[in-house]
């Protein structure tokens, strides 16, 4: 055989051993797997609807940390490993991180205490700012998570999938933002490959955080699963103002723009607009008061080395990643009725696997 002949079968060969197995798109069979193993983490979540998968192997639980985050880290029988992110628990702290629904910068640091530290970068736009009460969160899991991805990337793994349901969810977009970051820093290989499912999941940050993250993600590599009868995705509380837009914008120069309109209509379109303007500064002040400097004083408890941060003059939360929207018809209604007292009987893991077997039947 000639040389040449060898050298081109040898590089075929080894090009078959380092195909990847992540796709871009929605995978229905790769989302029912990951409800499976964040079933696990959950006691209370067991379901007979949702099988346990068994091509996967758990590697790494992390400590739990005091606002009770917690993730671990499994790996397929392919060498796909999955971040799948602990959500919500019935622990006062854990609530108290998805109230402390203050924003924060998208990019700088957050002190912690005892000389702690946590930079960071979520997003490239300025004017991005994400829920800090998640991003203390991840402070709390990016050591560890950062750790484990250099000690299987050590051992040849390339491909990750990111998975949380409810505040999982949320912390999974925050994870994502994260890690970006430090491939982009060159702290993490280039040549990793990051898959991310929200599930369930709130709002992370503000419209330039969405923006953001979706072009980070575009092309299918980050969905968020949504069922419509779901009212945690709604939150948190979303406030518009003015000055929430982009910079140019019809609304800027709305005030010299008034100036050369007859009297009446000047001095009537001045109120109304100085009124709109005024409700929602004003509503925006309040929840950064209530969300941020009150809860914080609650936060406090569980972190007392935690210095105050300073928050963002936004409320404007948006939804993020490609959706997949979950529509409940009636078979989901007799399934899932409600009955006025369960106020997650939409929310929980059951519901939304349920609907994914309804319209994305496995394959």
């Amino acid at each position: 055989m000639k040389p040449y002949v060898l050298f081109i079968l040898l590089l075929c060969s080894f090009s078959d051993s380092v195909s990847q197995h992540l796709k871009a798109g929605f995978d229905s069979n790769e989302y029912r797997d990951m409800l499976g193993l964040f079933m696990q983490q959950v006691d209370t979540a067991k379901s007979d609807l949702i099988p346990i998968p068994t091509q996967y192997k758990r590697l790494y639980r992390s400590p739990e940390y005091e606002l009770k985050n917690l993730w671990e880290l499994w790996q397929r029988t392919d060498g796909v490993a999955v971040i799948c992110i602990r959500g919500t628990v019935q622990a006062t702290p854990s609530w108290l991180e998805n109230f402390y629904a203050a924003m924060v910068p998208a990019t700088g640091e957050l002190d912690l205490g005892s000389g702690r530290t946590f930079r960071y970068q979520l997003a490239q736009d300025s004017k991005a700012t994400v829920h800090v009460g998640w991003t203390l969160g991840l402070a709390d899991l990016a050591p560890t998570i950062v750790e484990k991805v250099r000690e299987l990337y050590g051992k040849g793994t390339r491909e990750f999938l990111i998975m949380g349901h409810s505040q999982g969810g949320a912390l999974a977009y925050l994870t994502r933002s994260y890690l970006a970051d430090l491939v982009r820093r060159q702290e993490l290989p280039g040549d990793l490959v990051f898959k991310t499912y929200c599930s369930a999941a709130p709002k992370p940050g503000n419209l330039y955080y969405a923006y953001d993250y979706e072009f980070l993600t575009r092309d299918g590599w980050s969905h968020t699963v949504l069922n419509a009868a779901d009212w945690v995705p709604e939150t948190p509380f979303s406030i518009q103002t003015l000055r929430d837009f982009n910079p140019v914008n019809p609304f800027k120069d709305v005030k010299p723009a008034l100036k050369k309109q007859p009297f009446l209509i000047r001095i009537f379109a001045r109120r109304i607009y100085n009124r709109m303007d005024r409700a929602t500064r004003t509503a925006e002040k309040r929840f950064r008061k209530t969300l941020g400097k009150m809860v914080y004083s609650q936060v406090k408890k569980y972190k007392p080395n935690l210095p105050q941060p300073t928050y963002a003059a936004v409320n404007n939360y948006m939804r993020a990643g490609s959706p997949i929207i979950l529509q409940p018809n009636d078979a989901y209604r007799k399934r899932f009725p409600e009955d006025g007292k369960n106020v997650f009987v939409h929310h929980l893991l059951t519901p939304y696997y349920f609907l994914v077997d309804t319209y994305y039947p496995k394959k």
